[in-house]
């Protein structure tokens, strides 16, 4: 059972490592300024992610400095608001990584809001798929008769 444990732990730390990578940076800490232009999001935003507690990072007077693991946060709440978990959600999902059970309750819990998310986005795309349906007929229509009352009246002008 250590075993299952000890892989949940290492696939959440994947996680975290994942989010981490890509940057080519082997900065420990990074400021505001920084951070807005890597993930091209505005001071604005960085410092409400702070105000709702998705990110924590340290204050040297008034500078704030955020670590790597707030940068990996940064890009998990980026990710998460891509595929349309609310910021509560994706916080919630965050928070679970330091109760100190191997990562087991964070993966749960991602899991199920993983599994709804995927079932609302594809109920979503059939009811935007047959919303483009129907915009396509009414616009065969509407050319159709269009057509018509141009070719019943040849000298108006187009609009």
């Amino acid at each position: 059972m250590a075993k299952s444990g000890e892989n949940l732990a290492q696939h959440a730390n994947a996680m975290y490592m994942l989010a981490d990578s890509g940057s080519g940076s082997t900065k420990q800490t990074f400021t505001i300024g920084d951070l807005a232009k890597e993930f091209n999001v505005t001071l604005r935003a960085l410092r409400f992610y702070e105000s709702r507690g998705l990110l924590r990072p340290t204050r040297d007077g008034p500078l704030r400095l955020y670590s790597r693991r707030d940068r990996a946060r940064l890009k998990l709440v980026l990710m998460g608001k891509a595929i349309g978990f609310s910021l509560n959600e994706i916080k919630e999902m965050l928070d679970y990584y330091d109760i100190g059970d191997g990562q087991l309750t964070q993966l749960r819990v991602g899991k199920t809001k993983c599994e709804s998310q995927l079932m609302k986005l594809k109920r979503q795309k059939l009811e935007l798929d047959e919303a483009v349906t129907e915009l396509g007929r009414a616009l065969n229509i509407i050319n159709n008769l269009l057509a018509q009352r141009e070719a019943d009246a040849p000298g108006l002008p187009n609009v």
